[in-house]
């Protein structure tokens, strides 16, 4: 098992910094091209923000009509307006780390949204083209990471900008010499993914830690737990099919060979001992523990291929839902959950869930004498959607509820019954583009 080491430094580094330390310089590093920071700029992204409940305390700033900041780089000059007056077109679509909130990149800005109760917090539309491509919120502080996007991007689409809404404008940025693919925030830390390197910096300074090479990842799959404690960050491997887990704390890294295809989607619980694997043939999803890649569980899609959009564990990690481009929301009823791995006592209701749905397994009959991660198992509840479009999932903080987003513009709130599954009941619809449907 191969042993880790910072990049930048012979210390392993912290990984409770100061939130209060301002930007330092940055080595240079023959795929990152500069950074450039603010160093007045930077506040406390720990400690302000949203609450917790969705209510009216939120520390984001309101936008006048229009003004211009301009800050001591010249390339994070901004041109900020609010405006209400035509329907934008999506560019993407994420959920915060807690899925309370989401984020959505249009091609002339960015909006966020509290999802319960549904409403727009509060949205930023640029001057100048303005698209975003890339929105990643940090829970529900005023720090954001910005990529440009779309025919006429706000920002190159090689940079990561560092966004504080206090100030309304950018205090820092990362350049790369490729386009980046996904941005992943934690209270601590920045990972930024290219499409065959993936960089871990820490989030005071932007002091380069780690770096990763890894596949072709055009869709910049990388995942990162978020407990303070423990770093845990998954990742594509060098091979077709393995991914690679990185434990920070521990100073381990694990490889191992999820699928056969190539690897299409992840998801990773808060505490980073659950992932989800899903490949490029999308009929199975998988579930492993990534301290060791046992593979734990093995879930049925459905029979055709599929691509497989979007992944989400519960809170609990008691149940997983699954979006693909056959347009079907899927939950699954897990075995294990992150508190227990070992236990091979299973939750009372994915008991209950799984004897519903026993006859979809086609080695049900025998799931008692071949070990359970033979046995692929259908999902408990499912919600219909229009088929080719793209949808991403989350758990609502309400009980046995699902939040869907899709790049339509739409938001689902559903409901499962954990005992008797089958098709989920829609609580609530909104269209998030729609000025009508801006609160």
């Amino acid at each position: 098992m191969a042993t880790l080491s910072a990049v930048s430094s012979a210390s392993w580094p912290n990984p409770n910094p100061s939130p209060n330390s301002t930007f330092l310089s940055q080595q240079s590093h023959p795929e990152q091209s500069s950074v450039v920071q603010d160093p007045t700029a930077m506040r406390q992204h720990q400690g302000t923000g949203l609450s917790g409940d969705g209510g009216e305390d939120e520390s984001f700033s309101s936008s006048p009509n229009h003004h211009t900041v301009q800050s001591p780089n010249s390339n994070l000059r901004e041109v900020v307006s609010y405006s209400t007056s035509s329907i934008p077109s999506l560019l993407h679509i994420s959920f915060n780390q807690d899925h309370g909130c989401f984020a959505a990149g249009t091609d002339n800005g960015f909006r966020i949204y509290n999802c319960d109760p549904f409403r727009e917090i509060f949205r930023r539309d640029f001057d100048r083209g303005g698209g975003i491509g890339v929105v990643e919120m940090l829970f529900r502080c005023n720090i954001l990471a910005l990529v440009g996007g779309g025919p006429e991007p706000q920002y190159p689409l090689n940079k990561v900008m560092i966004w504080d809404d206090h100030q309304s404008r950018c205090i820092g940025e990362l350049s790369f010499r490729s386009e980046v693919r996904a941005v992943k925030l934690r209270r601590d830390r920045i990972v930024v993914v290219l499409e065959q390197k993936i960089f871990l910096y820490n989030f005071a300074d932007l002091k380069l830690l780690h770096q990763i090479e890894t596949i072709a990842n055009p869709k910049g799959l990388c995942a990162v737990s978020q407990l303070t404690a423990s770093l845990v960050l998954v990742c594509p491997g060098l091979q077709k099919g393995y991914v690679r887990v990185e434990h920070y704390a521990s100073r381990r890294t694990k490889f191992f060979l999820a699928h056969d295809s190539r690897l299409a989607c992840f998801a990773l619980t808060t505490d980073g001992q659950l992932l989800a694997t899903a490949s490029t043939k999308g009929t199975l999803v998988r579930i492993y523990n990534t301290s060791d890649g046992t593979r734990l569980q093995e879930l049925r899609r459905g029979a055709d291929r599929a691509e497989v959009y979007s992944m989400a564990f519960s809170s609990t990690a008691q149940w997983l839902a699954v979006s693909s481009d056959k347009g079907t929301v899927h939950v699954f009823g897990l075995k294990v959950n992150s508190g227990s791995l070992g236990n091979d006592k299973s939750r009372g209701a994915s008991d209950a869930n799984l004897a519903v749905t026993s006859s979809g397994s086609s080695l049900s009959f025998i799931k008692g004498v071949l070990p359970k991660y033979f046995s692929s198992e259908w999902s408990v509840a499912q919600f219909r959607l229009h088929e080719g479009s793209q949808y991403i999932v989350a758990f609502g903080h309400q009980k046995n509820t699902v939040v869907i987003l899709g790049m339509d513009g739409s938001f689902y709130r559903c409901q499962f019954d954990p005992v008797t599954g089958g098709e989920m009941t829609q609580l609530e619809y909104h269209n998030f583009l729609k000025p009508e449907e801006a609160f």
